[in-house]
């Protein structure tokens, strides 16, 4: 039975978590789930949590072991032995090695910006380190983890999955926004000799310069509105297809003006090309990079087959079909491909049973969907693969060509899985559910989940409630596969432009703060749109490019309009959306320095001269940001007006306030939506534009159409058509005087993160007050390991100086962990040369927790945001009591409600009636639940005349069945099941029972 004490824990943990300092960057899981060798531990990520979960999976359930802290969002794990595993910090840019004998970090390895996974491979092996931010995959010689990493330039976008070949020789490489063949071409600009060129109205197109073109034949589908006035011109998706053919969602060929002999009317190079690399092979002894190409647009995951062929599993969008209406519900498929080495790959639909005729079908197929797959595993006979549905909270099991090969159409697990492990010997797949914390463990034989087993999970209320709104592709979409996540993946985008504007619709009225004046109604057609980022967008409303979302709750239709479902969200639900989305924050910008001040010398590596100043297409010159800044910023005015008069500090949006003589802020709406600022001189046929965020400028590059390829078919304007930051800059609008201002202002926007911007004023028409910013010190994340004081790594005890000045000043949060003396400790930077350890009597001087590092007593330091240093150093359930002192009283760290003195229950009465009852390779253990004080209950067992009990599993209050499944014939045994409560554990039921040889029956005691 559920305790008193058990339900006071929900309510101290309910009560709780507002008040933890929790910063939530929604970052993704990649490869969270692993096992060791021998299949004899289980390891997983607890990403909000910084830790590694290591369970015992030798027995009948898996059974927690410990958890080791690493670095700030960890997002892949890989046992490369029975003792050694290594752990990617995505947030950290480092990657943890851990002891799994002592529980300890021995070594922190820095990384590039965002790693992602890691795997082992070639002769001698080598660890490769993908960096998703970066494009790089890192080597390290495991030799010699002292040495510097060898960098292989990924040329793609965004690198995560990794995985080997089963010879070792090759590692395989995930493009995670490769892009799908689709870009976008120029055609409505209003800027004369602007970029692009509006080639969609120009006569040599398909259509004659008609634009916006038609996509039914001569006609709209659907029909343009009685009485809606003529839609503006705009640009246009294009999609290559299997002929290398620039096609429109009207059969008209634009391959002459994309890659051709007239592809400067698109803006492009003759010859211009989107190889749409979505796997990089890399030799594991050369490190040469070779390509397949042409599967999907987000390859999720993937794994290699037996047989040798490499299987990514994702989602593919289809962009280049126009307006909502023709969209609804259909608009993504989730994919499997498999291809050799070489390429290409056989594509198929995970999900068969769509026909996508329809964009609502009943709930009994919608059950049958998988949605946003993020993992994938193969059995040894490479006839069956699991792939997880993170947005359907499923699994599917498929057969070698892909089809539907389970018992039932899906095995059911928690919520968010993402991670997959088989382990065939023991008959069970692991799945990791990311959004409620636990294992689910399934049987192989019955393809049903057996048990799940949760851990600690320091989230919010908010984001444990809200969070399901993003991803919940049963609950939010028509055919069960699509939730907002589809597009707007993680929180963030999927690299794609849309044109979802309906011929069939009406006018809005215009309804906004125009800065400008002159600010138009909204047109229902208003051609492509990129897909933007959620991260920071609440308090940031209107919302949309072109304002014309009042709020969150203007979204609602959109589940049904867009997504296919038969229902909306609640005004409850879409408010737990509302609040989720608010605790999304931008992480670490990786182009600031340390101290997250501006770089003076950024190198612009990817970036090509736009060719105002000289020829288009070179390599741009290294970047001023701080240079960047003044001009960015009052007096230097580059268009009539400075940068920043309307792109105001620190997020780049307009004003929340009108011009009075004084800025006056404007008063929220009626659900609290503010009011940022809309101008009519954006250059745009969609006169009416909202000031756009510039803190992600960085995560939209890779369109050139200078170069002979590109890595995404869309940048910078609002429909994707600018194709870099640098191009946009050097627009003739703009009055720079050089090269030089092109490549600071540049550094500037690459640098754009928000904090330690200067702030305007209330008096100045220039340079107005901004909005503040949800975004991270740079600083945030930095590791390093100090394994002995007497010999630090060169620059070493510099980092951790720095590390301890900028905690100093408040600015950031500084932990470190350790195991000392076998007991695993953490320590909080309290000021004053000063830590807090987590025993609440005792504080340690700076250098004196420096020098105490040693082999085996390693130290790791760790930058946290400001405020969370408590938590994550000391106080790992914010309970007010800290860690090390609730583990000498025998209390839990990472349960609110467990704390010294906190038990008022007695010891739990024994269960009665234990009945063993034995059957061919299984006893099933029955017993009556006595207490009314109990948190669980646990099972033991021993062959019959031994006393030597072995733990089997932990199992839940109010439970009184369990199955042994290990159970052997021939043998005897001896269970005790025993309830346990915060005063300790019952006296044990017993039961014996004798397992005959299977041939002659059974018998029970």
């Amino acid at each position: 039975m559920l305790s008193p004490r058990a339900l006071l824990s929900l309510l101290v943990l309910a009560a709780a978590a507002p008040a933890q300092q929790f910063v939530n960057w929604e970052t993704p899981h990649v490869h969270p789930l692993d096992r060791t060798p021998s299949g004899a531990r289980v390891l997983a990520v607890n990403t909000p949590d910084n830790r590694l979960e290591v369970l015992d999976a030798t027995g009948a359930c898996l059974v927690p072991v410990g958890a080791v802290p690493v670095g700030l969002d960890p997002v892949s794990v890989r046992a490369r032995t029975e003792t050694e595993a290594w752990v990617v910090n995505h947030v950290s840019d480092s990657v943890s090695v851990v002891d799994l004998a002592t529980l300890r970090v021995v070594r922190t390895l820095a990384t590039d910006d965002e790693p992602c996974d890691v795997v082992f491979a070639g002769n001698p092996a080598r660890a490769f380190v993908s960096c998703s931010q970066a494009n790089t995959v890192l080597v390290f010689d495991l030799a010699d983890l002292t040495a510097a990493p060898v960098r292989i330039p990924i040329q793609a976008e965004d690198p995560r999955a990794l995985a080997v070949s089963p010879d070792g020789a090759l590692v395989y490489a995930a493009v995670f926004e490769s892009g799908n063949g689709s870009t976008v071409l120029g055609g409505g600009s209003t800027m004369g000799n602007g970029y692009p060129p509006n080639v969609v109205s120009h006569p040599a197109g398909p259509h004659g310069g008609q634009n916006p073109p038609p996509n039914d034949g001569a006609a709209f589908e659907p029909a343009i509105g009685a009485g809606v006035p003529a839609p503006p011109a705009v640009g246009l998706i294009v999609k290559k297809d299997d002929q290398d053919r620039w096609m429109d969602d009207n059969a008209g060929d634009w391959t002459d003006l994309v890659s051709g002999p007239n592809a400067g009317l698109s803006g492009r190079a003759v010859g211009w090309d989107l190889p749409d690399r979505d796997v990089a092979v890399i030799d594991a002894r050369t490190l040469g990079v070779t390509w397949i190409h042409r599967l999907m647009n987000l390859c999720m995951a993937l794994a290699v087959h037996p047989g040798g062929d490499v299987t990514v599993v994702g989602t593919d969008g289809i962009n280049e079909v126009r307006f909502e209406p023709n969209l609804t519900g259909i608009f993504l498929r989730v994919l499997l491909a498999t291809a050799p080495a070489g390429g290409p790959g056989a594509v198929v639909d995970l999900n068969p049973h769509l026909d996508y005729s329809v964009g609502t079908v009943g709930p009994a197929l919608r059950d049958q969907s998988l949605g946003d797959p993020r993992g994938v595993v193969w059995n040894a006979a490479g006839d069956r693969a699991y792939v997880a549905g993170m947005g359907s909270n499923n699994v599917v099991v498929v057969d070698a060509a892909g089809a539907r090969a389970g018992l039932a159409p899906t095995i059911e697990v928690g919520e968010g899985p993402t991670g997959v492990v088989l382990d065939e010997a023991r008959g069970r797949l692991y799945v990791l559910n990311k959004f409620e914390a636990a294992v689910s463990v399934v049987s192989l034989a019955t393809e049903l989940e057996v048990e799940r087993v949760a851990f600690h999970d320091p989230s919010p209320a908010a984001i444990r409630a809200g969070r399901r709104h993003l991803y919940d592709t049963h609950r939010n979409s028509g055919l069960g596969q699509i939730a907002c996540a589809s597009c707007h993946v993680d929180a963030r985008m999927d690299r794609l432009a849309w044109d979802l504007g309906d011929p069939g619709g009406s006018v809005k009225p215009f309804d906004q703060n125009c800065l400008t004046g002159g600010c138009q109604d909204w047109h229902p057609m208003k051609g492509p749109m990129l897909t933007q980022t959620f991260q920071d967008i609440v308090g940031k409303e209107p919302l949309h490019w072109r304002g014309d979302r009042f709020g969150l709750e203007e979204f609602a239709q959109a589940f049904i309009g867009l997504q296919g479902a038969s229902q909306t969200l609640t005004a409850q639900e879409m408010q737990e959306f509302e609040d989720f989305l608010a605790t999304v924050h931008f992480p670490p910008n990786p182009f600031r320095e340390f101290d997250n001040s501006l770089p003076t010398s950024l190198p612009l590596p990817g970036q090509f001269t736009p060719g105002r100043f000289g020829p288009e297409g070179l390599p741009m010159p290294a970047g001023d940001a701080v240079r960047g800044l003044a001009l960015y910023r009052p007096p230097n005015l580059l268009d009539g007006a400075a940068c920043v008069t309307c792109h105001t500090l620190p997020t780049g949006l307009g004003p929340d306030a009108v011009f009075t003589g004084t800025w006056t802020p404007l008063p929220p709406g009626p659900n609290g939506e503010r009011h940022i600022g809309m101008v009519s001189v954006d250059g745009s046929t969609n006169v009416s534009i909202k000031v756009p965020h510039l803190r992600n400028l960085y995560e939209r590059t890779g369109f050139e159409a200078s170069q002979a390829t590109s890595g995404a078919g869309f940048g910078m304007l609002h429909d994707g058509s600018v194709d870099s930051i640098a191009r946009f800059l050097a627009e003739p609008v703009f009055a720079v005087q050089s090269l030089q201002d092109v490549a600071d202002l540049t550094a500037f926007m690459m640098a754009f993160s928000g904090s330690d911007l200067p702030q305007g004023s209330p008096t100045s028409l220039l340079e107005p007050p901004g909005v503040a910013s949800r975004d991270s010190h740079a600083a945030v994340g930095a590791q390093t390991t100090l394994v002995d004081a007497a010999s630090p790594a060169p620059g070493q005890l510099a980092r951790i100086a720095e590390m301890v000045a900028l905690a100093e000043t408040g600015a950031v949060g500084l932990v470190v962990k350790a195991v000392d003396g076998g007991l695993a400790r953490g320590y909080a930077y309290a000021g004053g040369g000063q830590f807090q350890s987590d025993r609440a009597a005792e504080t340690v001087a700076v250098d004196a927790l420096r020098d105490a590092a040693a082999p085996g007593a390693e130290r790791t330091y760790t930058v946290v945001p400001a405020g969370s240093e408590t938590r994550i150093g000391v106080d790992r359930d914010g309970d007010g009591f800290l860690d090390r002192d609730e583990l000498d009283a025998g209390a839990d760290p990472a349960d609110a409600a467990d704390f010294p003195g906190s038990c008022v229950d007695p010891v739990p009465a024994a269960p009665t009636g234990l009945v063993a009852a034995g059957a061919p390779g299984a006893v099933t253990l029955t017993w009556t639940d006595a207490s009314a004080v109990e948190e669980g209950f646990t099972v033991e067992r021993a062959v019959r005349g031994i006393d030597a009990f072995e733990l089997l599993c932990t199992l839940d209050a109010d439970v009184t069945t369990w199955v042994d499944a290990g159970a052997a014939c021939g043998v005897a045994y001896t269970y005790r099941v025993r309830a346990v409560g915060c005063a300790g554990a019952s006296s044990p039921a017993t039961a014996t029972v004798a397992m005959e040889p299977c041939a002659t029956g059974w018998q029970t005691r």
